[in-house]
């Protein structure tokens, strides 16, 4: 008698109750949106389609209607009180609009909203995937590298096209990209950690600014990059946050409240203020150490003035009256320095009573104030936690957040906070 051969396994479906906005625009890889279509929805996915009116040309809806087996969104005014433009982004999981037009990105990068598309894109809170299709000449045009900069520094994720034959008959990069890559993406995004859900992070950035005169101050070369950029990671990841922020010239992070402030004193108010609500708190202010002791209340002319003259006193330090005051609070501080940075950044822990120090040499290539890379030492209580070399600031976020995290969870009868 035959064994049987065992039955096969099938196969687990990646997308298994996901919910995808698919946004399609009016190029003409609008066909290719039909097959990725039906792979998300034979991968498990349920798919929601909006189309721009461009879009209608060049496939019908009734086709996506179909595959889909949902309506298709066409008209920012024909939900009725359902307001389609956010409920159907607010019940996704992931928002991919493909194929994506250089009007789209630049839509979505001005924040206009003037049909149902591009008013989603703007209650856009979940993952955000752009797939370009466009001639070669439109992809390299420096507005449409300037906007999908943009989108990119604010946290979307805008595919690179492929090079190949266009519809024009050039062979240039402006293809849609490979259906592979478009789901490679994002499964990625989909499995984005949420594991900062429930904490409270209270986070400063930027310099200060300190008041010589009206007209002159005090400060730094801080940009506030390093700030933004953490803030930006817990968001993402699920936390709330709350920016204090001094001057810099970055945009607000979208679903972050941004408290701006120009001294190191107002700073150390808001922090103080908001200590009580807080679970996490990251101190990557440069703030500055020292400001006049008597600031002047009219412009101090240059030839009334001995240079020599301007007498400074210290301003207070903000880390540590956060380590004084904090109850369960979990404490991050930033070490810019020049010299040997581990050995500073553990003078530092132990002296301001932080329970995590990321240390960077300022002075180092791709580290410094204002660029968008920095490489850091974490230092914590147990000593070195980890050596990072130079990375983009929002992947370095995430790994100082990574290491917060693992350090948060204490061992059993170990207590955080103040020690």
């Amino acid at each position: 008698m035959k064994s049987k051969e065992p039955a096969s396994r099938p196969k687990p479906l990646a997308l298994l109750g996901k919910r995808i906005l698919l946004g399609v625009t009016g190029s003409i890889a609008a066909y290719k949106a039909v097959g990725l279509l039906r792979t998300l929805t034979t991968e498990g996915a349920d798919v929601t389609v909006a189309m721009t009116q461009s879009a209608t040309r060049f496939v019908t809806p009734l086709t996506f209607e179909v595959l889909s087996k949902q309506p298709v969104a066409i008209d920012l005014f024909a939900g009725g009180q359902e307001m389609p433009h956010l409920s159907l982004p607010e019940r996704a999981d992931a928002v991919l609009v493909a194929p994506a037009t250089a009007n789209i990105l630049a839509k979505s990068a001005a924040g206009l909203a003037d049909d149902l598309l591009s008013a989603m894109l703007l209650n856009t809170r979940c993952p955000l995937i752009f797939a370009p299709a466009m001639d070669g000449d439109m992809w390299d045009h420096p507005a449409v590298q300037a906007n999908v900069e943009a989108l990119r520094k604010r946290g979307a994720v805008v595919l690179e096209p492929e090079v190949g034959p266009l519809a024009s008959g050039a062979v240039a990069k402006g293809r849609l990209p490979k259906e592979t890559v478009i789901l490679a993406a994002l499964k990625e995004q989909l499995g984005r950690k949420l594991d900062w859900t429930g904490q409270r992070v209270l986070l400063s950035a930027g310099p200060t600014q300190e008041a010589i005169d009206p007209v002159r101050f005090i400060s730094n070369r801080s940009s506030g990059k390093m700030g933004f950029a953490l803030a930006e990671a817990a968001r993402d990841r699920g936390a709330e946050v709350v920016l204090v922020s001094g001057p810099t010239a970055l945009p607000a992070p979208p679903a972050v409240t941004v408290v701006p402030v120009e001294t190191a004193k107002e700073m150390q108010a808001e922090l103080l203020r908001r200590l009580p609500w807080s679970t996490v708190v990251i101190m990557a202010a440069a703030v500055a150490d020292f400001r006049p002791k008597r600031p002047a209340t009219d412009k101090v002319k240059k030839l009334q003035h001995d240079p020599h003259e301007l007498e400074l006193e210290r301003t207070d330090d903000i880390l540590t009256r956060l380590a004084e005051r904090r109850t369960t609070q979990f404490l991050v501080g930033f070490a810019a320095e020049t010299g040997p940075i581990v050995a500073q950044a553990r003078e530092k822990l132990r002296r301001k009573g932080a329970d995590l120090i990321v240390g960077n040499n300022v002075a180092a290539e791709g580290s410094g104030f204002g660029s968008d890379t920095n490489a850091a030492v974490l230092v914590g209580r147990q000593g070195i936690i980890a050596d990072l070399a130079v990375m983009p600031k929002r992947q370095l976020a995430d790994r100082i957040l990574d290491a917060v995290l693992s350090l948060k969870e204490p061992a059993p009868g170990q207590k955080l906070g103040r020690r």
